[in-house]
């Protein structure tokens, strides 16, 4: 696939897609990448657009300058009445949405503070790796807000267990790359200079793979969260029927047998 254009470039979120993979850019360095409305709205649509894109088989979601992201536009946070919140902390959970329900593998390429609104979004996304220095955290208790702000009251306890959860969430303290890494609340850490390669890496190994397969996986993963056992295995037989019969699965089993790497299409 070659590099394409996209309709949604502008200053505050960068689009780019090339190679299979869809890059989604938060672009306000001088404002730490933090999340003004506007550009909640814009980063939901440029998530909509590489989740849309025939062009696209996997999502990295990366931010410029020093930061990954620091979480909202503390410029934003002005009196407000309850009726006129309501609506705008909604609005912030619209690109977790996006994140989770797109059918492609999304990677968060951390680096520097990832913390408030920005851990949310690394949260949602299926993989997190983060260069070294990196620090990450959901401080809302620190400024009197609720520490499950941003998806982060679901993902946690989930992603690294009850205790160490509230920990998180009651004190709103920040963790390094090491303690991040043991919890479990990313996949990998990298040397700075190694960060973008290994991103790449990874994107090009996911993009190389079965659309279809990594769809249902990622479908399987999330209902997971919210039934019981037997609910879940009923999925898994459904998903991995539909599976079966895809041109992918064949492909996938001549490969095998032929002993190649196999050339998966999507179908």
């Amino acid at each position: 696939m070659t590099d394409k254009p996209s309709d949604m470039d502008n200053a505050d979120i960068l689009v780019d897609i090339a190679d299979g993979v869809g890059t989604v850019t938060l672009n306000r360095p001088d404002k730490l990448n933090t999340l003004a409305n506007p550009t909640v709205e814009l980063l939901v649509a440029a998530l909509d657009e590489v989740a849309e894109s025939p062009d696209v088989r996997v999502v990295v979601l990366a931010g410029n300058g020093k930061v990954f992201c620091a979480g909202a536009d503390q410029g934003e946070m002005i009196e407000r009445a309850p009726q006129e919140w309501e609506p705008i902390v909604r609005m912030y959970l619209d690109p977790v949405r996006a994140i989770v329900s797109m059918d492609k593998p999304v990677i968060a390429a951390l680096h520097g503070d990832t913390v408030g609104g920005g851990l949310g979004l690394a949260l949602a996304s299926d993989f997190r790796i983060a260069a070294e220095g990196i620090r990450l955290g959901a401080p809302f208790t620190r400024i009197g807000l609720a520490g499950c702000d941003m998806s982060a009251g679901w993902f946690l306890p989930r992603m690294v267990g009850l205790t160490k959860a509230q920990d998180l969430m009651f004190t709103g303290r920040l963790v390094d790359a090491a303690e991040a890494l043991e919890i479990g609340l990313l996949h990998n850490v990298v040397p700075a200079a190694d960060h973008a390669s290994e991103v790449a890496k990874v994107a090009a190994r996911l993009a190389a793979g079965p659309p279809l397969a990594h769809a249902w996986t990622k479908r399987a993963i999330h209902r997971s969260l919210g039934v019981d056992m037997n609910a879940e295995f009923e999925f898994e037989i459904f998903a991995q029927v539909q599976c079966i019969q895809t041109d992918d699965h064949r492909e996938g089993v001549k490969a095998f047998q032929e002993k190649r790497r196999p050339e998966f299409r999507g179908v």
